[in-house]
């Protein structure tokens, strides 16, 4: 079995974490593979042996099992930035706050190991949302599992967005943004913004606006299996588009629309964390000192 292991940054606390992982590692006979920056931060820690392969690049994650993401929530969608349609099932340790998405405790570094290796997990297909555009955006990785956001530039004044849904006007919203979230992503940027929470399997997109100038525009539910499509006015020369975390700034007169990614993600749970449970734990859902 091969398990790679991707992170961001190295704290005090993830380099105990990363001991744990290779002695677990080496207690199941699991080659690991370590993203190669990450990798560059740990290896003068402690030993860790000869050999260790390293990644860079998703084309390095050859015969791969799984994917450890060793962090949060961001770090666990930059985590599938590399899995993308490799079909590698992706489990979160959280070493970062809330941890909703990356939802194993750093305390069970030790029985998770041992439910991927006996196979005693659950894995939850989650849909990511896709971006088409006139103009190339985000190099190619087009794709996220949270969001897609539309946003005016900085502290400029608020844009209109002329929004189609199948090529059918929907609505204009005169906004400071607009978000198209995932069933995932509803939980995230989405319902900081007044939208619904939606069930991980319910197969619809959100769509959110962000400080909507008319007090009657609320958020709205659609089937996944829509085209969304956007078209932008506002008084500067462009407008941001986001995914999740990642970021660019678009043209004015680009046009860009969304809909489902072809392929899912898989996100490895352990048997006794469901969605509901997570929703009670994490975001304090339904907490009522009455109950």
């Amino acid at each position: 079995m091969r398990i790679a292991v991707y992170s961001r940054d190295l704290e005090s606390d993830q380099l105990e974490g990363m001991k744990m992982l290779l002695q677990e590692f080496k207690l199941y006979n699991i080659e690991p593979v370590i993203y190669q920056d990450f990798f560059n931060l740990f290896y003068s820690a402690f030993p860790i042996g000869d050999n260790i392969a390293t990644f860079n690049k998703p084309e390095d994650l050859k015969n791969v099992d799984y994917m450890i993401s060793l962090g949060g929530d961001g770090t666990l969608l930059d985590t599938v930035t590399y899995v993308a349609g490799r079909d590698i099932p992706v489990i979160g340790i959280n070493y970062g706050r809330l941890g909703f998405l990356a939802n194993i405790g750093r305390e069970e570094i030790s029985s998770a190991i041992k439910s991927l290796h006996q196979r005693t997990f659950i894995l939850d297909k989650r849909t990511l949302v896709h971006l088409d555009a006139n103009i190339p955006l985000f190099g190619g990785v087009a794709f996220g599992l949270n969001e897609f956001a539309i946003h005016k530039k900085d502290a400029s004044p608020m844009i209109k967005i002329h929004t189609y849904l199948n090529g059918e006007f929907l609505n204009t919203y005169w906004a400071d943004g607009l978000i198209v979230a995932t069933p995932t992503g509803s939980t995230g940027y989405s319902l900081s913004c007044n939208g619904p929470v939606l069930f991980p399997d319910s197969k619809s997109f959100v769509i959110t606006p962000v400080s909507p100038h008319n007090l009657n525009v609320r958020p709205i539910v659609v089937p996944d299996t829509s085209v969304i499509s956007f078209e932008v006015e506002g008084r500067t020369d462009g407008f941001q588009c986001t995914l999740d975390s990642r970021r660019e700034i678009a043209p004015l007169e680009t046009l860009v629309a969304v809909r489902k990614e072809a392929f899912c993600i898989s996100l490895v749970r352990l048997n006794e964390n469901n969605f509901l449970q997570t929703l009670r734990n994490k975001l304090s859902w339904g907490l009522d000192k009455r109950n």
